[in-house]
């Protein structure tokens, strides 16, 4: 794969400065660690998406898309071809009557405080998730009994031959932790929340009290992908890591985190390889004292 010829290429197809070569990723991601990208392209417009997309597709040049990095792995091997990030893509507004429109870059726990101030209801669950709207949709984020599935009206949607299409209802294949979007045939560009009127005063007394459990119960202090991993059926993972014993067990600088035990933490400048070390660690550990087998919720790229 020749790099440069690709930048030149993609030099052509966009503005100047949102193209970036051997791109170290770990200032992308929250857990603060990971290898470089071959090209990093940051697109302020839909056009320079799917011109990017439309290249890639056609010249079979590998290609992931990455939004604010809230809830991923990138392996210290980094990632080979395009790595394209949304995260500029961010604005919001009121499209209809009590319906919010927010664009793939836009953090979805900016979108709730944007409902706030509109008094809309619905999004009260997202204030203290991190991801953007477009990763939202990816893994039908969730929190506290709420779905981004729940109060999702339509999304626009750009397919990987650079066609763009509209897509709401079944269509999306809602499901606990994903979507359609995990299929890689789709980029989330625009999502339609379907809200109700409500009142300033009860949507940020329950915002508030959200945000207080967060804040009591995870270790925000540290960087960390969220919640590693997903809900087991009729169990919680976090505490049967907890009853494993697991909490602060390290490899290298990635910790099991002794505030909560469903999260992995950067302790002390951590590699990729210590953290997904450590994920392999209380699975296997997990699976040998309950006989569960703990799946992930975050996403792991890259190479090693």
């Amino acid at each position: 794969m020749n790099i440069s010829k690709i930048l030149e290429d993609l030099q052509k197809l966009v503005k100047a400065g949102i193209l970036k070569s051997h791109e170290s990723l770990k200032d992308h991601v929250f857990t603060k660690m990971g290898g470089q990208a071959d090209i990093l392209a940051i697109p302020t417009t839909y056009e320079e998406i799917q011109n990017i997309v439309t290249y890639a597709h056609q010249n079979g040049v590998p290609l992931t898309v990455l939004g604010n990095g809230s809830n991923v792995i990138i392996r210290d091997g980094g990632v080979r071809g395009i790595v394209l990030q949304t995260s500029s893509l961010s604005g919001m507004g009121i499209k209809e009557d009590n319906v919010l429109f927010a664009q793939c870059g836009a953090k979805i726990i900016d979108v709730s405080r944007f409902a706030l101030e509109k008094e809309l209801t619905g999004l009260e669950f997202a204030c203290g998730i991190p991801g953007t709207v477009g990763g939202a949709l990816y893994m039908n984020a969730g929190a506290y009994g709420g779905e981004v599935s729940h109060v999702l009206q339509s999304a626009l949607v750009l397919r990987k031959d650079g066609q763009i299409d509209t897509m709401h209802g079944d269509m999306l294949q809602w499901g606990y932790r994903k979507s359609i979007f995990a299929s890689g045939e789709y980029i989330v560009l625009e999502a339609l929340f379907s809200m109700r009127a409500g009142t300033f005063t009860e949507i940020k007394s329950a915002m508030d009290d959200l945000t207080e459990q967060r804040e009591s119960k995870q270790p925000l202090e540290y960087p960390s992908c969220g919640s590693v991993f997903k809900r087991p059926p009729g169990r919680y993972a976090g505490q049967l890591i907890q009853e494993s014993g697991l909490q602060g067990t390290r490899i290298g600088g990635a910790e099991v985190s002794r505030k909560h035990a469903g999260f992995i933490v950067n302790a002390d400048h951590a590699t990729a390889t210590d953290y997904i070390g450590l994920i392999h660690h209380v699975r296997n550990t997990v699976k040998d004292k309950f006989d569960v087998e703990l799946e992930t919720e975050v996403e792991i790229i890259g190479e090693e």
